[in-house]
Order: C-alpha cells, then sequence, then structure tokens
C-alpha cells in the first residue's frame, strides 16, 4: 500500500529519466491525470495515455521527454506530504530556479501551474515543484 500516490508516480519518473527510460507506468487516479496534463502542457512530457486491465485496475504510462539525449525534467520534488502539507496564498506562491521551473497547486478551480495560479489570483496547496 503506497501512503502517498503523488510522491509515488514522481519517484517513478525521477527514476525513470535517470534510467534514460523512454516511458514509465504508474497506477492512474484522478490527482495523477491532472499533475501529468500539467507537466504536458508545461512541456516537461511528452504525453500519458491510460490503460485498462482485466482485474480492474487502471494504469497511465508516461512518455518522458528528453533534449538531446538530456532529461528535460532535471528535478522534480514532492513539496506538500500527508504528514506535512504546504499552503500558499496568490501573494506567497513560491518559484523554482527564479522562474525557470514550475509550482504544481491544488487550487479550488482545479490543478494548475504557478503562472496560470497568478494569473486566476488564486492561491493552494503547493503539490511538487519541477525544474
Amino acid at each position: 500500500m503506497v501512503n502517498d500516490p503523488l510522491g509515488d508516480m514522481l519517484t517513478r519518473i525521477r527514476n525513470g529519466t535517470a534510467r534514460r527510460k523512454s516511458s514509465v507506468t504508474t497506477p492512474a487516479s484522478k490527482l495523477r491525470a491532472h499533475v501529468l496534463d500539467v507537466l504536458q502542457s508545461e512541456g516537461y512530457i511528452r504525453g500519458y495515455s491510460e490503460a485498462s486491465f482485466e482485474s480492474g485496475r487502471n494504469e497511465l504510462t508516461i512518455e518522458l521527454k528528453y533534449d538531446e539525449g538530456m532529461p528535460v525534467i532535471r528535478e522534480i520534488a514532492r513539496v506538500s506530504k500527508p504528514g506535512r502539507r504546504v499552503y500558499a496564498s496568490v501573494k506567497n506562491i513560491p518559484q523554482v530556479a527564479e522562474g525557470l521551473g514550475i509550482i504544481i497547486l491544488s487550487t479550488p478551480k482545479g490543478v494548475m501551474a504557478d503562472h496560470e495560479a497568478r494569473e486566476q489570483n488564486v492561491g493552494g496547496e503547493v503539490l511538487c515543484s519541477i525544474f
């Protein structure tokens, strides 16, 4: 049993890029899919697809992205954890690498990147940081 499903997915992505894998799989959930939507729209992954199995479980296959042999995702880290939730108002949303990376937030208006949250003037739970 996994206590932190999102942290598990981020670790699978981190390990896959370290081993130069073309894709990684993870169990499917709505939160994971929303985070992957943000990663895809920001250009950190090629895409993802969902597959259903006869046993009733679903899996997401994440296609990792590389630029000239180097992974596009250099650092990926979980910020808000099950034991310590981290929230930020719109004025206090942190920046990664002075704006070169992104923060993914879970807001009342959905899961979004930090720049989109500032545009919509909304804060929320800081899920992870990517650079």
